[in-house]
């Protein structure tokens, strides 16, 4: 059986009139832009056609202003169940926009690829539960100080030295198939030197490599 809310599917959070809906009872709005017309037909849901108001162009680009994702600095996004293309399109393009945001969580939105996103700003960044497989597919976050990814598919610590001429102090990664990678902690550490925090445990002594010592044998023959 079809939920109640099956008729706004389509709908973003800001278009629910009359159903005595606040924005501060929804904690995750979703972002996403309903199908056209087209494909709402080849899907064979042309009967939400009806409930749906011709937008003119003036009160789209009305609508754009009104978001105002430019002087946004804390914002969640998760959860945002991205199955569609135009969904996640219209995501990456709010993402664009976030020039100002310091803190923001994309926690299960079955992410990919960042790379093309910067966030000149975020000082905070949450994208746990994600399918990102290299940290050269995480946006461009020069200001970072806290970044979470835990329960993706990071294999291997390669790229990770991107960060290092950044302001990290904090980096959580349990759950990622690096985790199991032998010192493992060791080399996290020497390729960030400013972090002081790796999955909620303080830096250790045992943390830092020790240094390279060379070593002479003196080896002598007896006949």
């Amino acid at each position: 059986f079809k939920l109640p809310s099956d008729s706004f599917k389509y709908l973003g959070w800001c278009d629910l009139e009359e159903h005595g809906v606040r924005g501060n009872q929804l904690r995750c709005p979703r972002v996403r832009e309903g199908p056209s017309e087209e494909e709402l037909f080849f899907r064979k849901e042309e009967h939400t056609l009806k409930r749906r108001k011709q937008v003119t162009d003036t009160e789209k680009w009305e609508k754009r202003l009104q978001e105002n994702w430019e002087n946004c600095a804390e914002l969640n996004l998760s959860f945002q169940d991205l199955g569609d293309l135009y969904q996640v399109e219209n995501f990456k393009r709010i993402l664009r926009r976030l020039i100002r945001v310091e803190k923001l969580w994309l926690v299960d939105n079955s992410l990919t690829d960042l790379s093309a996103i910067r966030l000149p700003r975020c000082r905070e960044l949450n994208v746990n539960k994600n399918h990102f497989t290299s940290f050269k597919q995480l946006p461009k976050i020069p200001q970072i100080q806290h970044l979470s990814l835990a329960e993706n598919n990071i294999t291997t610590l390669s790229g990770i030295s991107d960060l290092r001429h950044t302001p990290l102090e904090s980096l959580i990664l349990k759950r990622n198939p690096c985790e199991f990678q032998e010192r493992y902690r060791q080399l996290v550490f020497s390729n960030l030197p400013n972090l002081k925090m790796l999955d909620g445990v303080p830096k250790l002594p045992e943390d830092c490599s020790p240094p390279a010592v060379r070593v002479f044998y003196r080896m002598c023959t007896i006949l």
